[in-house]
């Protein structure tokens, strides 16, 4: 009777910590999960190494929308860029200055200079660059990306603590 007693309370002091670990591999698995920054592309806004949480969430209920920060799944890379472009768009940089089917647009973040060029956004597609257009690779190279390449949205630092808050 004791030892089976005592099974019963050990099972009670561990299960709180069962559930918690249940919960946290939940919510990482699919809700947030953390991500790291690799390189510069997204400088100033970024820097190579913060660890960013990744919320896989959002979008399956809101729209992705312009200027957001997103993650898009490359082959086995992991991309960090911003959404410039949408579904249907023409988007347009000429003398540095963005256009949205010919009307001008105002980036409300600090980026790097680009060379001009033209783009189609097919149904379905998202333009996404990096802040730092001297060195990202993104759809200027490679073309506008699915939306089921995008994985989700970021926009919280939490490592370094130096640099921890929302970024945008």
């Amino acid at each position: 009777m004791e030892k089976e007693e005592k099974k019963k309370n050990y099972f009670k002091e561990f299960l709180p910590y069962l559930i918690i670990i249940i919960v946290v591999l939940f919510i990482k698995s699919f809700i947030m999960s953390p991500i790291k920054v690799n390189g510069a592309s997204m400088d100033p806004t970024l820097h190579d190494s913060d660890i960013m949480l990744l919320d896989e969430v959002s979008y399956r209920f809101s729209d992705i929308e312009r200027f957001d920060i997103v993650v898009v799944k490359r082959g086995d890379e992991f991309l960090i860029k911003r959404v410039i472009g949408l579904p249907g768009e023409e988007v347009k940089y000429y003398n540095n200055k963005l256009y949205i089917n010919g009307k001008r647009v105002k980036e409300p973040y600090n980026r790097e200079e680009t060379f001009d060029f033209t783009a189609t956004v097919f149904d379905g597609e998202y333009y996404i660059m990096g802040d730092n257009r001297d060195d990202s690779t993104d759809s200027r190279i490679f073309g506008a990306v699915s939306k089921d390449d995008i994985i989700g949205k970021t926009s919280l630092t939490i490592f370094p603590f130096s640099r921890f808050g929302i970024k945008e």
